[in-house]
């Protein structure tokens, strides 16, 4: 069964988030203070910013009751680059116009991240590219965390910054390299369960229409890429690689029907049973960043003999969310099988895939 207590104990950051915003630039209060050292790396930013503001473009940005913690501006190009060294060949990419983010312990950074490759699957591009002041080292990391490479330089009067690329279709060496991919062959396919409280925070881009964007806060779990879920149920088949149909059960008594639904597809990094773990210290060490439950919550599960933990990555939220119901009429779900872990066949998966809309430029044959 999955870990369900009777009371969910979060421990908010006291930065209370509003939710990721596309805002017009004209919007944004270009004074606030988190656009200095934006001002300061380049001197053209203001001139850049108002005529942005101008022309109605909007950017993506993220704030808190002190100002704002996260801005970003995505361009999507289909010219040769010529200004960087290098040059970039004609296709259609996705350019990372302006990527700031206030750390603060939240890795609101992998939430950004995940945002440049949802825009970049939406436009159906073929590359990403970025440039970035090498004394960032923290940004290039979290770059090259994700399968960018150093493709080369542009200089300007600001100085010199590495050319990061990444080319989105293309399989790497690791299952974070190749987000948010989806490899079909040779993956064996499931349906996991999560109940309503632990979905919400856990996968906020998959959030039912019904459901209050207050409940996502600045907080590592529900920004990370990588998802933890614990469970006393018996996933020791899983493999890395393997990918998993996220199923939010219902909130309503005897409704699962139209209200249970398939919202994410996740891929499994790794599996691991309570003897993974030399001591419950190595255990909360494992979760804690990327679990929905605090320390003591952590403690108090391991104490149980058949604990489970899955390490997962955040590939897809469905354009469209399917019910219970639409498993089992028009996907063919087996209605009286145990859904909090279910083994899909190839066909179901693809039909699911095709159903809830998720873009074919992340489904790898």
């Amino acid at each position: 069964m999955c870990i369900y207590p009777k009371l969910l104990k979060v421990n908010f950051n006291p930065l209370i988030i509003k939710m990721m915003e596309y805002k017009r630039f004209s919007q944004i209060d270009l004074n606030d203070p988190f656009f200095d050292s934006l001002k300061a790396d380049y001197a053209e930013f203001k001139d850049w910013y108002l005529k942005k503001s101008v022309n109605n473009e909007e950017a993506y940005v993220v704030e808190t009751n002190t100002g704002i913690q996260g801005f970003l501006y995505l361009k999507v190009e289909d010219d040769e680059i010529n200004d960087v060294n290098p040059p970039l060949p004609k296709v259609k990419r996705v350019k990372v116009g302006t990527l700031k983010v206030n750390p603060h312990g939240t890795r609101l950074g992998e939430r950004f991240v995940k945002k440049i490759f949802d825009y970049a699957t939406i436009n159906d591009v073929e590359e990403i590219y970025v440039t970035v002041f090498e004394k960032h080292t923290a940004l290039i990391r979290v770059f090259e965390k994700y399968g960018f490479i150093n493709h080369g330089v542009k200089t300007t009067g600001n100085g010199s910054e590495i050319v990061m690329l990444r080319k989105l279709k293309s399989l790497k060496n690791s299952i974070t390299e190749s987000f948010p991919l989806i490899k079909l062959q040779g993956r064996e396919k499931y349906l996991l369960s999560i109940h309503p409280p632990f979905h919400s925070r856990l996968f906020p881009d998959s959030l039912l229409n019904n459901e209050d964007y207050d409940i996502i806060q600045d907080i590592s779990y529900t920004n990370s890429i990588h998802k933890i879920y614990i469970c006393y149920m018996d996933v020791s088949i899983l493999k890395t690689g393997d990918q998993i149909v996220i199923y939010r059960t219902s909130d309503t008594p005897g409704a699962a029907f139209y209200r249970s639904v398939a919202t994410s597809i996740c891929t499994v990094e790794e599996v691991k049973m309570k003897g993974s773990f030399a001591n419950v210290d190595d255990y909360v060490n494992y979760c804690r960043d990327y679990s929905i439950f605090d320390e003591a919550e952590l403690r108090e599960f391991y104490k149980k003999p058949n604990l489970f933990v899955i390490k997962m990555t955040y590939n897809a939220a469905f354009a469209k969310r399917l019910t219970r119901g639409q498993l089992i009429t028009d996907v063919g779900l087996d209605a009286d099988a145990y859904w909090g872990f279910m083994r899909l066949t190839n066909g179901q998966f693809i039909d699911i895939l095709n159903r809830g809309k998720v873009s074919e430029g992340i489904i790898i044959n």
